[in-house]
């Protein structure tokens, strides 16, 4: 009989602060800049130069702290931690090793069977980014750009507490919803604002003692975090089944391949030489800031399903997923705020909002258009003012420019024709050229009537109430 295993999988979560400067400097943290644009003599290393903490990273980091209950270390210092990489400008990262900003904290999260597991988090400590190694293989050569060198980052030190995919998933799903709702990181994987590591290892089922761990660097989109941990698990008891060692060392996850390559043994603490920084003085946080950091915290998504459920009349499923954006949720509370019916705003949040994003491939939080035009355009229809279909087109230009729905209807002349009269003509004139569907109606064929509301609605360029052409047609008729 085969043995069982058991993956224990425990994760570094990096998380790139929303600051609009680098950790250490005035430079600026926009993504997607020239090379080497957004440098100085901080953050490229110059000596002599000197870092001073931007105060927003450490008002950042509580905030996540709190938010993930874990207590908050009152005298916190920088540390040193030695190595030699190109992209590395100093030859040093500052970051905390000794001290670090949060201890000893924990998330719930929901597991397969249903039930509620705790994943505890051993620390959370702030630091710098590196630069980024570009390798370019035409010239055969590699290049180094220093604008993401200094960018403040959390990371997030999870224990060994969970034991599949799912839990890493559900993991992950928790802690960057609580981060985008602090506004602390918009966590978009596919910029590298949020990145994974990894740490695996397997043992067999009931056993006490760890197996030995291996670590999967950067792992930066879900599909990839599932594919490395399946992969890295299977290759790890196909090693012990044949009677070899599992080594502790760093891999890298290939997603094209589906297989995980050896880059460096694992280095420990003591391999990179922390010692105090010395630039740098201690963080004191008092009593005063923590409680102006606690005032602030927002209402977090799940006490907001809890509140929609007791306060709006929308389904389940609806609140689900307009509660996994804060921006989204902002929207639909402003605009019901403003008048609009819970129900008609998750409607159009649900319906034409979700497939333009997925059509143009953006963001709930990129979302453009505001709540107060939301309201508008729903008012638009609930007066009768244009149709449903006019409503569709306008939220399209809505959704890309966030334009006002009731100039945008006025400047295209897009409002319902509540003329009678142009429309008891245009209903006769379809009437008398469709004798078929007239007669198939008729004979009891009610669908038939569909097909010359479509006809009427044609002749009117969409802007009537098809409500108001099916009554005039049956009264005609």
């Amino acid at each position: 009989m085969s043995k069982q295993y058991e993956t224990v999988i425990g994760l570094e979560v990096h998380v790139e602060l929303a600051t609009k400067t680098k950790i250490f400097c005035g430079c600026s943290t926009a993504f997607g800049a020239g090379p080497n644009t957004q440098t100085c003599p901080v953050c490229t290393g110059m000596p002599g130069s000197l870092p001073v903490l931007n105060k927003q990273v450490l008002e950042y980091a509580i905030a996540v702290g709190l938010a993930t209950n874990c207590d908050i270390t009152r005298y916190a210092k920088f540390d040193r931690k030695n190595y030699f990489y190109p992209d590395n400008p100093q030859n040093y990262q500052i970051s905390q090793l000794y001290l670090p900003i949060c201890q000893n904290g924990g998330v719930e999260i929901e597991t397969e069977e249903g039930g509620i597991k705790t994943v505890g988090i051993h620390e959370i400590h702030m630091e710098e980014d590196a630069g980024k190694l570009i390798h370019d293989e035409w010239e055969d050569c590699s290049l180094v750009d220093y604008n993401r060198s200094g960018v403040p980052l959390i990371e997030i030190v999870s224990e060994p507490d969970m034991r599949s995919a799912q839990e890493v998933i559900a993991y992950l799903e928790k802690l960057r919803l609580i981060i985008q709702y602090l506004g602390a990181s918009d966590c978009k994987l596919q910029e590298g604002s949020m990145r994974a590591d990894v740490n695996l290892s397997v043992r067999e089922l009931g056993a006490e003692a760890f197996g030995v761990r291996t670590e999967m660097k950067n792992l930066n989109s879900f599909r990839a975090i599932s594919r490395a941990i399946a992969g890295e698990a299977d290759r790890q008891i196909d090693l012990i089944e044949s009677g070899e060692k599992v080594v502790q060392e760093t891999r890298r996850w290939d997603d094209a391949s589906g297989e995980s390559y050896a880059m460096r043994s694992k280095e420990d603490a003591q391999d990179y030489r922390y010692f105090p920084d010395p630039d740098l003085v201690p963080i004191s946080v008092s009593e005063e800031m923590l409680a102006e950091i606690r005032e602030k915290q927002p209402e977090f998504r799940d006490d907001k399903m809890k509140r929609y459920k007791a306060e709006f009349d929308i389904p389940d499923y609806d609140i689900d997923i307009i509660t996994q954006s804060k921006h989204m949720a902002d929207i639909f509370e402003a605009a019901v705020a403003l008048g609009a019916e819970p129900k008609k705003v998750s409607n159009w949040l649900m319906g034409e909002t979700l497939r333009l994003m997925k059509e143009r491939e953006v963001d709930a939080q990129d979302l453009r258009f505001s709540p107060a035009h939301l309201a508008t355009l729903i008012r638009l229809v609930d007066t009768k003012a244009i149709n449903s279909s006019v409503a569709k087109e306008v939220f399209e230009v809505m959704f890309e420019e966030n334009v006002d729905p009731e100039q945008y209807v006025e400047e295209k002349g897009l409002k319902t024709v509540n003329d009678e009269g142009a429309l008891k003509k245009a209903v006769e004139e379809v009437i008398a050229a469709n004798p078929q569907s007239v007669a198939d109606y008729r004979g009891g064929k009610e669908k038939a009537i569909g097909f010359l509301v479509g006809q009427t609605m044609k002749a009117m360029k969409g802007k009537a109430d098809p409500g108001a052409i099916n009554r005039m047609l049956k009264e005609l008729l």
